[in-house]
């Protein structure tokens, strides 16, 4: 008897290539099309190999923003088509590991071990069961007292650094990692800095609600402080924004006040709210998955999509991440970037002389915080 789910597969091939779509054009026969583009990732094109191994650091101190969702189905996006990913969970609440399959009960060798005890990063990395492309470090409820744990500890920001760098040059050329992902905890303590120090460049999701705005000046701030005195490399590379509802204004005003300040450092790629998206980790999986045809799965498709062609220009380093600290600060610039404050002026409707981001950033250093203007300015 022939499988059901293959006569859909060559059918919906057959129409695409017929180019007719008057047999399959309706919402649950387009859904089996895109799950099914997404199950075939590995029959398509597969996305571009970055310039140079990029060390992504997820960051928001603000809790429910799609951090790890974000974290844990680019990852598996990525690896789906055709990238190598590793994706570390430095969160003690685990999540990242439960989503992707991975054990993390209390004894599991995890990222805690690498970065209070003498294990190397590849004694505690896992695969996962979303791709052979993807693998896992987890993350333990001992991760909870690493932060005490390390204040003793000699160049203690610099931990999960040495780590990710001594993992990679254990490695072959041709088994290392396109993208390292590091997903952070809600938080601005000292695993969230280590994962700043670590990293090349920011992805910050934001949630479409106001209250997403809020803390992010305070981020943005402690992104520059990392910058100026512990690894001048880090940089805001990109916003992903997160949970759009269509049917609010409010989504939509959030929208537009991250695009005009962050102009070309947003992708253009919104994930919406998908009820798939939070049933997947209750079943180990990503959204990819657990619901390939689901809008929150092709959306992370698509964000990795933009995410990796962004780092196709990206200028190839001789040596992938040197042994050792980052080289020291540079001197103050010279040359002027855009800041983030809105420029005061008249009164509109019912707007008055402030917007949504302005009065988020009001009263913060972040106010005045410069970042790239660009997604292709070169930061190093």
């Amino acid at each position: 008897m022939t499988d059901p789910g293959q006569r859909l597969r060559s059918s919906l091939t057959a129409d695409s290539a017929a180019s007719s779509g008057a047999d399959f054009d309706s919402p649950i026969a387009m859904e089996a099309l895109r799950a099914t583009r997404v199950l075939h990732a590995a029959d398509q094109e597969p996305f571009p190999a970055p310039g140079r191994i990029r060390v992504v650091t997820v960051a928001n101190q603000k809790g429910g923003v799609g951090k790890t969702t974000s974290t844990v189905n680019l990852g598996v996006a990525l690896a789906l088509y055709g990238l190598r990913a590793l994706v570390i969970d430095l969160d003690p609440q685990g999540n990242t590991s439960t989503a992707l399959g991975v054990e993390h009960t209390v004894g599991t060798p995890s990222i805690y071990d690498a970065l209070v005890g003498d294990s190397s990063l590849a004694d505690v990395v896992h695969p996962t069961t979303a791709s052979p492309n993807l693998r896992c470090v987890p993350a333990t409820i001992d991760l909870a007292g690493a932060e005490i744990e390390l204040v003793s500890v000699v160049a203690r920001e610099y931990r999960l650094r040495r780590a990710i760098e001594g993992y990679l040059h254990s490695l072959p050329e041709e088994e290392r990692p396109h993208y390292v992902l590091i997903d952070c905890p809600p938080s601005l303590g000292l695993l969230t800095l280590n994962a700043l120090v670590a990293g090349d460049e920011v992805l910050i999701p934001i949630q479409c609600e106001y209250y997403a705005l809020e803390g992010l000046g305070q981020l943005l701030n402690n992104i520059e402080l990392v910058r100026a005195h512990l690894n001048p490399g880090i940089a805001v590379r990109t916003i992903l924004l997160t949970m759009y509802d269509g049917r609010t204004r409010l989504a939509d005003q959030v929208a537009e006040e991250v695009r005009s300040h962050f102009k070309d450092l947003v992708l253009q790629t919104v994930i919406p709210r998908n009820v798939r998206v939070s049933e997947a980790p209750g079943y180990g999986q990503s959204v990819l998955t657990y619901d390939p045809g689901s809008r929150g799965s092709t959306s992370y498709v698509e964000a990795a999509r933009e995410l990796a062609e962004r780092g196709v220009h990206l200028v190839p380093e001789a040596d992938p991440r040197p042994m050792g600290p980052p080289p020291p600060p540079p001197a103050p610039a010279t040359a002027p970037m855009r800041a983030i404050r809105p420029q005061a002026g008249p009164a509109t409707g019912s707007h008055a002389d402030s917007s949504l981001a302005g009065r988020a950033f009001a009263g913060t250093d972040a106010a005045v915080l410069p970042v790239p203007t660009s997604v292709d300015e070169e930061t190093r």
